[in-house]
């Protein structure tokens, strides 16, 4: 009895220290790539990364508004760290440990990058009410998988294609390439944090 106790111990231990490691590896994954976006868009335009679509719209990233037509604007950790049991609670799953940490970490506008020289968005959190948002969003895309009878995914990264997204599978936590509506899917990573790490900055 105390061996049993003792291994479904060790369990949960090794279980929280997995959670503990992924969930640094993706911050790490993201603090790197915002750091090497602010380098990238400085080198490139001599300023903080620049948006003329986002004046007017609040965010604790704003630095500075130029002339009510451009804000300049810095990616922001959040502290604490958001989570995503609305969405949970509603479609009374739960996700994939990596969707929360991607999407609760930092506030952010949307990141230009490309994979393996494929351009695509990476999808970020500009502001409180943008989170809101996402999650009525990510809740409405599992509900129309679920009556489709498809495996869940989140959606993190837009492409040059209306049909197609970047998502992280809820059960492998894989990253994919999935084809809307469709069981169709490419795997382009194991993981959030390999996909992540290899991402290149476009700006």
């Amino acid at each position: 009895m105390l061996g049993i106790l003792l291994n479904r111990y060790l369990d949960v231990i090794n279980g929280t220290l997995v959670g503990l490691l992924m969930s640094n590896s993706i911050a790490s994954a993201l603090s790197s790539i915002h750091q090497q976006y602010l380098k990238t868009f400085e080198q490139e335009h001599g300023t903080l990364p620049a948006s003329a679509e986002l004046v007017g719209v609040a965010s604790p990233c704003i630095e500075e508004t130029k002339s009510g037509e451009v804000v300049y604007w810095k990616p922001v950790l959040r502290d604490p760290q958001a989570d995503l049991s609305n969405v949970e609670q509603g479609i009374e799953l739960l996700l994939h440990p990596s969707i929360a940490e991607f999407y609760g970490s930092y506030y952010s506008a949307d990141l230009e990058m490309s994979w393996q020289g494929k351009p695509l968005t990476l999808l970020q959190v500009w502001s409180d009410e943008d989170y809101v948002r996402l999650q009525e969003n990510i809740l409405g895309h599992l509900v129309t998988q679920r009556r489709l009878k498809i495996k869940p995914t989140v959606f993190i990264a837009a492409i040059d294609s209306d049909l197609d997204v970047i998502s992280i599978c809820n059960l492998s936590g894989n990253v994919v390439l999935e084809t809307l509506g469709t069981s169709k899917r490419e795997v382009l990573a194991d993981n959030l944090v390999e996909f992540l790490s290899a991402l290149d900055v476009e700006v």
